[in-house]
């Protein structure tokens, strides 16, 4: 993928089939979806790919413990349906995850167990590893950081986990294998309608300050928290569908809870599940369900959830944490589907639906990372159905992502770029240079910057330490240290002066010092 022969399709097609705004998941789902069926296929996406909730997720393909125990089975068969279907499309960033979930009692012993037992037996030929009751000697044994007094004993069970943006950059190659055309720093500013109907999209092009007219047959809504805005600027009137709710993730070092197996707390304080998952060599702590008001890029994580995340960790675990251990802070909006008043979110369906209003506008609202590839099938059918096109077959239940033989090496970071490490490889053989670690805590070279560049679409140093490498999700403060280097290399590859890459590097230490626990 390269940003400039992107731009180069946009101005040489006259129209597309469909035209997809919103490059999260979903958005990148559907241009997937729609490309290999063979509709021409365009994406654009305001920020970069995933900028949103979609790069801040707890890491988890699941299908929804808690939402078992609401008796939403409908939803936990779809999305135990959806984990399997992606751990197997995309093995190279995808893996089983065993969790132990304490019990304290002879009452959860045998209501958990028994819940996720069916948990198991809902995902059919599709699962990830058998449910175990675990004595509380085996408990202790597989989480030595977990306080021991008053254990009954514990449950374990498996569900997948994966590094968000890093899938999200392999479905958008993917999309583009297909035929697609993708383009992140793409704002569409409005709308053009002919007898009612939306015939085009206004689009500006952020980076060059260029605007477009772009025409096409269907148009899908795939925007998240920024939904409403779309379907506003389709028709003012438009009464407000979304709910968000934040979630804050802490990122802590592993000392403090060492062990290969996550950790779920089925109830805390708000009735919110807390997990503590191993992810890159450090631990996740999440996460809360914070209703909102105010829809930000970049939200920040409240000190009564930063209070709240920090004193469930401690009151469960040995290694008690404080402030100054949180090594980043991430924060995600869900776009969760309105009902009532909306005051409690985390009771808020975590289902999806599709709006079409008059103008034959498609929006996708609601879901979750686990059942993506579900709600672009859903998007792309109610597209193609609007819009009169011809129906073709959707294949994406089998459709490999990104490009990788077996075996799959995971004892090094390589593994996230599949087939194409190697390519990165050999890019030190243009600049030997380029075998420099960006840092030394961390095993990305400098030739990966290069490649994120050429062919990832990365166009910031956010870009590149953020969601290309997830250095500023897992360290904050060596983000910081690294940007410098990040950015000198960005200035030459892309031919930029060094006031652009001052400006970078002032703009993504303010950014990151938000990460971090002041």
């Amino acid at each position: 993928m390269n940003r400039n022969e992107m731009l180069q399709q946009i101005e040489s097609t006259q129209q597309w089939d469909i035209i997809i705004i919103g490059g999260g998941a979903t958005g990148l789902g559907a241009a997937l979806d729609a490309a290999e069926r063979g509709y021409k296929t365009l994406l654009l996406e305001q920020f970069d790919f995933t900028k949103g909730t979609s790069s801040r997720s707890t890491k988890l393909v699941h299908g929804g413990v808690r939402y078992l125990a609401q008796g939403n089975i409908k939803l936990v068969v779809e999305a135990l349906k959806e984990r399997g279907r992606l751990l197997r499309n995309a093995p190279h960033i995808t893996s089983a995850q065993s969790f132990i979930l304490p019990v304290y009692n002879d009452r959860d012993k045998w209501y958990y167990g028994i819940g996720l037992k069916m948990y198991d037996i809902l995902s059919g030929g599709l699962s990830l590893g058998k449910t175990k009751i675990l004595s509380k000697q085996n408990t202790a044994a597989l989480l030595p950081s977990l306080k021991s007094e008053n254990i009954k004993g514990g449950i374990q069970y498996f569900d997948g986990q994966f590094d968000d943006s890093r899938l999200a950059i392999d479905i958008a190659a993917t999309a583009v294998h297909y035929g697609a055309t993708v383009l992140n720093y793409a704002k569409v500013i409005g709308f053009k309608k002919k007898d009612g109907k939306i015939f085009s999209v206004d689009v500006r092009d952020e980076l060059n300050n260029i605007e477009y007219n772009l025409r096409g047959k269907a148009f899908i809504n795939a925007t998240g928290v920024f939904t409403d805005a779309v379907m506003q600027m389709d028709e003012e009137d438009q009464p407000d569908l979304v709910s968000p709710s934040q979630g804050i993730h802490l990122v802590i070092d592993k000392k403090f809870f060492n062990s290969d197996h996550a950790l779920m707390i089925p109830k805390t304080d708000d009735g919110r599940v807390l997990f503590a998952v191993p992810w890159h060599n450090e631990i996740v702590l999440g996460t809360t369900d914070t209703p909102i008001h105010k829809i930000s890029e970049e939200p920040k994580a409240l000190e009564e959830e930063i209070e709240f995340v920090i004193g469930h960790f401690n009151r469960y675990c040995n290694n008690s944490i404080q402030r100054k251990d949180v090594k980043s802070v991430y924060v995600g909006l869900r776009p969760l589907i309105k009902k009532g008043d909306g005051k409690k979110t985390s009771l808020l369906s975590r289902d999806h639906t599709i709006i079409v209003t008059k103008s034959g506008l498609v929006s996708v609202i609601g879901g979750k990372w686990t059942t993506y590839r579900k709600m672009a099938e859903d998007a792309v059918n109610n597209a193609v159905f609007v819009s009169k096109m011809d129906k073709k077959e959707c294949n994406t239940k089998t459709l490999p992502i990104g490009a990788w033989d077996w075996p799959i090496d995971k004892t090094n970071h390589w593994y996230v770029y599949a087939n194409n490490a190697k390519h990165i490889k050999e890019l030190i053989k243009e600049n030997a240079l380029w075998s420099e670690k960006l840092h030394p805590s961390f095993s990305h070279i400098k030739a990966e910057v290069i490649w994120f560049i050429r062919n990832e679409m990365a166009m910031t140093i956010e870009d590149v330490l953020a969601r290309r490498t997830r250095i500023l999700f897992l360290d904050a403060q060596s983000a910081i240290d690294a940007a410098p280097m990040v950015a000198e290399l960005m200035r030459v590859e892309m031919k930029k002066d060094n006031i652009w890459k001052e400006d970078q590097i002032n703009s993504f230490t303010a950014l990151a010092k938000q990460y971090l626990l002041q």
